[in-house]
């Protein structure tokens, strides 16, 4: 698997300093990498575990030095200087023993991905077309792991004896994760059904994935990505279905009608398959089915540790990846944050708010400004519930967020044909 993940940067490489049309090349390459993280890290394939975030960076930041940035893109250029003083905060904090890596740039890497890829993508303008190629790009590889998953799967009924997140049936990684980005996979082949391929086979094919995926995410028992894929859905088709005419109206709620069929038939297949435990999970039951009383499973315990250090060190922050060290005086237990937005409160302080305004004013300011993009507020979403349930672990989140920046060409002009005297 390294060779793979050598062979997409020489191929990405190659075409973005030799091609014309860099700016598809940069973005195809960033959004390849975001689909393939979670399927690199589940098949060992990757040089550091962040290596899916530190790809999306270093592709984003050629396309920057080959293309340069927009000057309006200077909010991002903030928000990555704000991130600065909690770096010092944690050469202050760390001892000698410590790595710097695993213990500041791990939970650096998100923030900092998504600042680069927003300084890229912020101000640019796509053909709708191309944008869509984008989006296929993310899926490409989402679609090799769900068919590994499903192939090394083992028997489900033997692996489900709870209703805990099940990292068997996710590959043998964090369910989370996995559930985080086939979501994403589903959504974006769900938006793919109300604007289909032109190839008939092309598109029952993906609609056969998109069923697929959604099947394998609620086998992994994590509801996150489950949940944050269903609001981007239904978004999505508000969005779109108060965009149409009557006729283009009368499809969408046809192949709605049909989609929640679907969803029905595999939510009952995922019942019988897991002797109804699934639906337990949902109703927030255990196996026997009795109410439990933490729906969060322990992420307000965690929250609330994140919220005292920010009320005892309000300006600054205790310092980039010294959560961890609370959670482990505090409640005893070593875990990494699950909520970007408390993780920020209390490891960057004053500094950490400021930079999360920024990051939800930016977006609205291009939005107003006439920017044109169908999928601004399902990506803008799924950035933001997925940050406060799974922090920034993936580049997921990150890249969404700065490709709901971009301004779509849904009508470009077709340059004139020169004609010889």
């Amino acid at each position: 698997m390294l060779v793979y993940l050598a062979a997409v940067f020489v191929y990405f490489i190659f075409h973005i300093v030799t091609k014309k049309n860099k700016l598809d090349y940069v973005l195809l390459a960033a959004a390849y990498m975001t689909g393939a993280e979670v399927f690199l890290r589940m098949t060992k394939a990757f040089i550091f575990y962040e290596t899916g975030k530190y790809a999306v960076i270093f592709f984003m930041l050629l396309g920057i030095i080959y293309l340069g940035f927009k000057k309006n893109a200077l909010p991002f250029i903030i928000y990555l200087l704000l991130l600065l003083p909690a770096v010092f905060v944690s050469l202050e904090a760390i001892n000698y023993t410590a790595n710097f890596r695993t213990t500041v740039l791990f939970n650096l890497s998100g923030p900092l991905c998504l600042a680069v890829a927003a300084i890229f993508c912020y101000g640019r303008t796509i053909e709708f077309r191309k944008f869509l190629n984008v989006l296929d790009y993310i899926v490409y590889p989402i679609i090799a792991m769900v068919i590994y998953i499903t192939l090394y799967t083992p028997n489900i009924q033997d692996v489900v004896t709870g209703t805990a997140s099940n990292a068997a049936l996710s590959g043998g990684y964090g369910p989370n994760q996995v559930a985080t980005v086939l979501g994403l996979g589903v959504f974006i082949l769900f938006t793919r059904l109300l604007i289909p391929y032109k190839n008939l086979l092309v598109q029952v094919t993906m609609m056969f994935f998109m069923i697929l995926m959604a099947y394998r995410a609620l086998l992994t028992f994590s509801r996150g990505g489950v949940l944050v894929s269903v609001i981007m859905c239904l978004a999505f088709i508000f969005l779109i279905y108060f965009s149409t005419g009557i006729k283009t109206k009368a499809k969408i709620s046809i192949k709605v009608l049909a989609i929640i069929g679907v969803a029905l038939l595999v939510w009952g297949y995922t019942i019988i398959q897991t002797g109804g435990l699934i639906g337990n999970r949902y109703a927030n039951e255990d196996a026997l089915g009795r109410e439990k009383e933490d729906v969060t499973t322990g992420r307000v315990d965690l929250l609330a540790v994140e919220i005292d250090a920010f009320k005892e060190n309000p300006f600054f922050g205790i310092g980039i990846g010294q959560g961890k060290f609370q959670f482990r005086e505090e409640m005893g237990i070593t875990s990494a944050s699950h909520n970007e937005i408390s993780r920020m409160l209390s490891e960057h302080g004053m500094f950490g708010i400021i930079a999360l305004m920024v990051l939800l004013v930016a977006p609205m300011v291009t939005k107003l400004n006439g920017r044109k993009n169908l999928y601004f507020y399902p990506f803008l979403i799924f950035w933001f519930l997925t940050i406060v349930t799974t922090s920034m672990r993936i580049a997921a989140p990150a890249f969404i967020y700065a490709l709901c920046l971009l301004n779509l060409d849904y009508a470009p002009k077709k340059k004139p044909a020169l004609h010889r005297k």
